[in-house]
């Protein structure tokens, strides 16, 4: 009964709370909630080009997708979603597993390039300027070198690239902001976990700032921590842990992908700040669906994370068969909280509690 009454909730303190804001706080107090609302609205599907016959065109092509880690379930899963996705046209795709160590990306590059693979897809945080020798190689063999779910909208790919699939981080970061000021009732201390090595990192956090300094006179941050990814075991947990010890007010932890979540619900514990600190965050990864049902977690914006995959490989297809590739990945953002997070499954799966309709949707648009 009480996950029914969150969305209720939300709505009431919306509600209360107006009249005693200034106008201009009640304003992006209306802006929070307006936005809030619109994703928590199932997904629909939005085509990303025109329909072509990815059979005939890509059939037998093969393409070697390389996570930024395959130790992080949400790019894991991703690369396994692709793999899936490709099976029904006819494409070859291979993981390359690693460890998020730059020497072992670069052993998956030399691994692409002797097995004559037609395309590389850099999957979810591997910066390309850490191995340009090994695209310009693959470049010099006639593989096509890709970034995908990695740079945001208003950052420029690294000119060594046949091309990228950009999602628009800035905008998580403002849809996160925001359910945090309207969850808070306008009065939200965050505390933000991020990865500045993750390129895209600096625009996702700059939607969360922006997002709060625009709606939110009340709302403060209190603290930033950066945990590199392969520092995540390690860091994440006792950072959490000092800072909120150090800093009673802090309401709303932020770890921006939400893989961190594992550690940091560890740090809330030891801290003794489960009952008043709750934990927003961003992927929509199937184990912390499991830990928003559980009531370790309080939000999550997800994706599908099979709805990426094939948005990732309709993308790659497209630069296969000659086709101007999307400008972005047109993959839609969906509020997870206690209400509706069952309907990912019990466990959560990778694919489910976002409706069906981009498995007919890309089925359809690739000619199946």
């Amino acid at each position: 009964m009480k996950g029914k009454l969150i969305l209720g909730t939300v709505a009431a303190i919306a509600t209360v709370t107006l009249g005693a804001m200034t106008p201009a706080a009640a304003q992006g107090m209306d802006a929070a909630k307006k936005m809030v609302e619109t994703h928590r609205a199932l997904p629909v599907f939005s085509a990303p080009g025109p329909a072509f016959d990815a059979k005939s065109c890509a059939a037998g092509k093969r393409i070697l997708t390389m996570p930024v880690s395959s130790a992080n379930p949400f790019t894991k899963n991703i690369a396994l979603a692709i793999i899936e996705a490709a099976k029904e046209v006819g494409v070859e795709v291979v993981e390359w597993e690693n460890q998020a160590q730059p020497t072992q990306w670069v052993q998956g590059m030399n691994f692409a390039i002797n097995e004559k693979f037609d395309l590389i897809d850099l999957l979810g945080g591997i910066d390309p300027g850490v191995i340009v020798p090994q695209i310009q190689a693959a470049k010099n063999a006639g593989i096509k070198v890709k970034t995908s779910h990695f740079y945001d909208l208003t950052q420029t790919p690294h000119a060594s690239l046949d091309g990228s699939v950009p999602l628009s981080f800035y905008k998580v970061g403002q849809v996160i902001a925001n359910w945090t000021i309207v969850d808070s009732g306008g009065k939200a201390n965050v505390v933000i976990i991020g990865s500045d090595e993750i390129l895209p990192t600096g625009p996702f956090v700059k939607g969360i700032r922006d997002t709060l300094k625009a709606n939110c006179p009340d709302c403060k941050e209190i603290a930033y921590i950066n945990a590199p990814v392969p520092e995540w075991a390690t860091k994440i947990q006792p950072s959490v842990q000092s800072a909120l010890l150090a800093n009673p007010s802090v309401n709303y932890l932020i770890p921006i992908y939400d893989s961190m979540s594992g550690f940091v619900v560890p740090g809330v514990r030891i801290a003794g700040k489960t009952n008043s600190v709750k934990i927003a965050t961003f992927n929509g990864t199937p184990f912390v669906l499991d830990m928003i049902q559980a009531g370790q977690v309080t939000m999550d914006v997800g994706e599908s994370l099979g709805w990426i995959g094939r948005a990732i490989l309709d993308s790659h297809m497209r630069t296969l068969c000659g086709l101007a590739e999307p400008k972005e990945l047109n993959v839609p953002f969906y509020i997870f909280d206690k209400a509706n997070a069952d309907d990912a499954g019990k466990p959560a799966e990778l694919d489910r509690g976002y409706g069906d309709v981009h498995v007919a949707g890309f089925r359809k648009l690739w000619g199946l």
